[in-house]
């Protein structure tokens, strides 16, 4: 298929986290850049983020029921043709990406710094859903991230088809600092070679 005279590999569902929409800096570099791998990238703002942006007040998440429920409409608006399907997340997005492996039109999930635990909470766990996941479901987590880092997830008993790939000193958002020798561009970067990769 094409889109704008360049060829489709794939369609990509792309949700954004809790506190920042889908016009996110982290955002807009990674849908410039996973577009640039010829897959369409679809953002979409979850309904309580839409009232944000249309009255300036700031509200919390909407409970994970109405997450899921906002983000089924969105897969099944796109799921009405042969282009391979992914769903993608930053933090709660993904996390909700995560809980909807399981439509049929979906082939796998990337999720950029899944929330394990709420901050300070790492007794929350978020993985039971995940123990029963079959679709292939990739994680790329900084490697400090204070709502799942290395050395909490690796105790984690997680299934085969969830695939860890953990960026270098980075925070939620994948972030190192300058005293790492490693940069946020190229964080961003390795996640983008790794999903052509996977698409491949």
């Amino acid at each position: 298929m094409l889109i704008n005279g360049k060829p489709i590999f794939g369609r990509v569902i792309f949700a954004h986290g809790a506190g920042a929409g889908m016009e996110s800096p982290f955002m807009q570099d990674l849908a410039e850049s996973m577009a640039e791998l010829g897959l369409e990238v679809i953002r979409f703002e979850f309904p309580y983020m839409q009232k944000n942006r249309q009255d300036g007040k700031r509200r919390p998440p909407d409970r994970m029921p109405k997450i899921i429920e906002a983000f089924e409409r969105v897969i099944n608006a796109y799921a009405k043709d042969d282009i391979p399907l992914y769903l993608a997340g930053k933090s709660m997005g993904g996390r909700a990406a995560s809980m909807l492996l399981d439509h049929p039109a979906i082939r796998a999930g990337f999720v950029f710094g899944f929330p394990f635990h709420p901050r300070g909470k790492p007794e929350k766990l978020r993985t039971e859903h995940l123990i029963d996941n079959k679709r292939p479901l990739l994680i790329f987590q900084g490697e400090r991230d204070p709502m799942g880092s290395l050395l909490e997830v690796k105790e984690y008993n997680l299934p085969d088809s969830v695939q860890l790939h953990w960026l270098n000193d980075g925070d939620h958002d994948l972030k190192p600092r300058k005293s790492s020798g490693f940069s946020h561009e190229e964080h961003k970067a390795t996640v983008v070679n790794v999903i052509k990769g996977f698409i491949e």
